[in-house]
């Protein structure tokens, strides 16, 4: 598409214009209703949302009260329409992000999701709520090759990874949901051993979990030494040495060591992803 028909497209395009909490906001039609909230500036929680990925609706932290609606809406895949009057902050949507949250906090290991727990400070969460009888998922990490580890006690079912590995990026469908209720996980198929499994460890799945339930063998292993200083981390950007595509990668390295490789979400080639070598192939370096 030519420049100057980008800008025809774009003169054209038909936009509407949304009241949130108060103040009007003006969006492209068919931009969701989260699109318009942080085109005004407001923070929205979100877990199972990427910018790189289709909406899934799984988790229902960024829902909003729609004046004329009767249920709370998920932001993050509700177009905004004409007229909309939305707030973000009314006492019923307060009310069900924390409870959200409490859910998840006393469920799951969120030690390693730092932002879900500054969510939870701001929503005044309390994990002791429902801590009576309540179960969690307590089963061994998994540590089944050199690349990355599974840790389901951190899982929150968000169904990034799942998306990931299959039709939004990389179409290896290795992974999907498995079980019901309570059992319902993240699994291979017929839970066979990752490297039996089809995964092709593109780490796309690493790439896009939100609490840490995914993660390189090389920063697991850090942790469990208490060595892993993010704190103390540079990223350096640089372009993919193996072929010509031009995937941009984030080197993230420590005590002059590369501990893990990531990709910004907003690369017009990569969307985040890479493939093996890209995400795994440095230590030649």
């Amino acid at each position: 598409m030519s420049p100057q028909q980008t800008m025809v497209d774009q003169e054209t395009s038909t936009q509407v214009t949304v009241r949130i909490n108060g103040g009007d906001v003006t969006v492209d039609e068919g931009d969701t209703i989260l699109t318009a909230c942080t085109q005004a500036g407001i923070d929205t929680p979100t877990i199972c949302y990427a910018e790189n990925l289709t909406p899934v609706n799984a988790c229902r932290v960024c829902v909003v009260e729609v004046e004329g609606n009767r249920t709370l809406v998920p932001s993050c895949s509700r177009p905004a329409e004409e007229g909309m009057v939305i707030s973000t902050d009314s006492d019923r949507v307060k009310h069900s992000r924390k409870m959200v949250l409490e859910f998840l906090g006393t469920a799951n290991d969120l030690s390693e999701a730092p932002q879900i727990n500054e969510w939870s400070t701001e929503y005044g969460v309390d994990v002791t709520r429902y801590a009576d009888g309540a179960e969690r998922f307590d089963q061994p990490v998994k540590i089944q090759d050199n690349l990355y580890i599974r840790d389901y006690d951190k899982c929150v079912l968000c169904y990034k990874c799942v998306d990931a590995c299959g039709e939004e990026a990389q179409f290896t469908f290795a992974i999907a949901m498995s079980g019901r209720g309570f059992d319902n996980r993240i699994s291979t198929e017929f839970d066979v051993a990752l490297p039996e499994s089809a995964c092709v460890y593109c780490g796309n799945c690493i790439a896009v979990c939100p609490t840490n339930a995914l993660q390189f063998k090389t920063e697991f292993d850090l942790r469990q030494e208490n060595n892993w200083r993010e704190e103390d981390q540079t990223i350096t950007q640089t372009v993919c040495s193996y072929c010509g595509v031009g995937c941009n990668l984030e080197l993230h390295v420590q005590d002059n060591q590369i501990v893990k490789v990531t990709s910004p979400a907003d690369h017009e080639v990569t969307h985040g992803m890479l493939c093996i070598k890209g995400r795994f192939g440095w230590k030649y370096v």
